[in-house]
């Protein structure tokens, strides 16, 4: 089955890699308070997180995990959504924390479409 998750982990690690390197960059900005607002802090905060439990989903998954199957379908999905409508409202947070959700937004939107695809839904339904 690990083999099947090749392509999600990758993309999860990068999730994961971007969301830490941003919480980084939001820590040596943070006396600009045009760049990095309250709100900046809680969304990378809460994708920080996120990132990291959808790699510890991806990896239970990877190993036959049928919750963790189900738990990565979950939150990788209520992420895309929360991210499209992080980038789709104007002025609610800066145009480079929206650049940088949009990437985010594309990593999880292969993730998505990955463990969604019927091989990996039919692997966990013969369980």
């Amino acid at each position: 089955m690990s083999m099947t998750f090749r392509t999600a982990k990758m993309l999860v690690v990068a999730y994961v890699v971007l969301s830490v390197l941003t919480l980084g960059a939001i820590v040596v900005l943070r006396n600009h308070p045009d760049l990095v607002t309250d709100a900046v802090w809680v969304r990378a905060t809460i994708v920080v997180l996120s990132s990291l439990l959808t790699l510890l989903f991806t990896r239970q998954a990877a190993k036959g995990s049928r919750r963790g199957y189900l738990r990565l379908r979950l939150v990788s999905a209520i992420m895309l959504v929360a991210i499209v409508v992080i980038v789709a409202l104007p002025g609610a947070f800066p145009v480079w924390l929206r650049l940088e959700q949009a990437v985010c937004g594309l990593l999880l939107l292969g993730v998505v479409i990955d463990i969604n695809s019927s091989g990996v839904r039919a692997a966990f339904a013969a369980k």
